[in-house]
C-alpha cells in the first residue's frame, strides 16, 4: 500500500511567483490552511520540494 501524504498550505501564495502559484493550485490547495491528501508519488515529492517554504506535510497511516 502506497504512503499517503497530508499537505497544509501554511502561507499566502501573494508575492510568490508564477510557477510556485500554479505548482500550489496543482496539488489542489487553493485557501490558506487547506489541507489536501496525495498518495506518495515522485511527482508529487517533486512540487511539494519546490513549495516546501509554504506548506507543511505530514505522512498518513
Amino acid at each position: 500500500m502506497a504512503a499517503k501524504l497530508r499537505i497544509t498550505l501554511r502561507k499566502s501564495t501573494i508575492g510568490f511567483s508564477k510557477d510556485q502559484k500554479q505548482t500550489v493550485t496543482a496539488l489542489g490547495l487553493r485557501k490558506r490552511e487547506q489541507t489536501v491528501e496525495h498518495d506518495e508519488s515522485p511527482a508529487v515529492r517533486g512540487m511539494i520540494e519546490k513549495v516546501s517554504h509554504l506548506v507543511h506535510v505530514e505522512e498518513v497511516e
